[in-house]
Formats: structure tokens, sequence, C-alpha cells
């Protein structure tokens, strides 16, 4: 079964006629997020600030797609410049900490929607936890 994520009340307006996710059975694979507000404006700021908020828009993703930042296994990172990757690696060692860091590729484009700095995408797989 497919469950296709297009809306919901935390998710950025998109520009684009594609889901924000998609679900298939335990899986969330994640279209790229940008530093885009609810209103569909893009919301440019430094590269750690701008990933940040692409990760916060990954996070909303997950969230109404019944899953979490825990959950994700592998992070597509696409930079304009490669030089930002320390403080992007700092935000990303804060979001997941040590023994439990997905797998994860950074490449640098040539050009970003909205000229924007960073956009993260990626893929969850849920699996049952552990009752507290």
């Amino acid at each position: 079964m497919k469950q296709f994520i297009t809306e919901g009340e935390n998710l950025p307006a998109w520009a684009a006629p594609i889901s924000h996710a998609v679900v298939v059975d335990n899986t969330c694979y994640l279209s790229g997020q940008l530093a885009i507000g609810r209103d569909g404006n893009y919301v440019p700021g430094t590269a750690q600030e701008e990933a940040r908020h692409a990760f916060q828009n990954v996070a909303h993703v997950l969230e109404a797609s019944g899953f979490t930042l825990q959950d994700m296994v592998f992070v597509d990172i696409a930079f304009i410049d490669l030089a930002d990757l320390p403080q992007v690696n700092a935000l990303f060692a804060e979001l997941f900490p040590a023994g439990c860091r997905p797998a994860r590729t950074i490449y640098q484009a040539g050009r970003l929607p909205y000229d924007a700095l960073i956009k993260v995408g990626g893929t969850a797989v849920r699996t049952a936890r552990p009752q507290a």
C-alpha cells in the first residue's frame, strides 16, 4: 500500500506538483526539503540556518507520515558550497546522536530552487520501538 503525503498542518506549501513523501509499507521516501515556510516562501539564511529549517521541514513531513527523525536511515544533502559542510556537520551531530546516525550522501549542486544553499531529503524506516 502506498500513501502520498501532499499536505499537512506544518508542511510547507509546494510550488511543484509532487508529494512531500511517499510511504510504502514501513518505508518513507522523502522529497528534498528546502528552507521553505508554510506559506511557500523561501526563507534565506546562512547554510546552517537553512539546513536547520530544511531539517525542521523533514521532521514535519516525517510526522505527517507517521515517522520521526530517529527513523531516518539515509540522508541526502545537496550544498551550493561544500565549504558549508562543517556548520552542517555540527547540526547533523546535534540532530542525530552518536550510535544512531543515518547513512548520508553529500554533494555540491550547481544550483537549487530559489537559489537556496541547502536541500535535505532521505529515507526513513519505521521499526518496532520498545515500550517505555
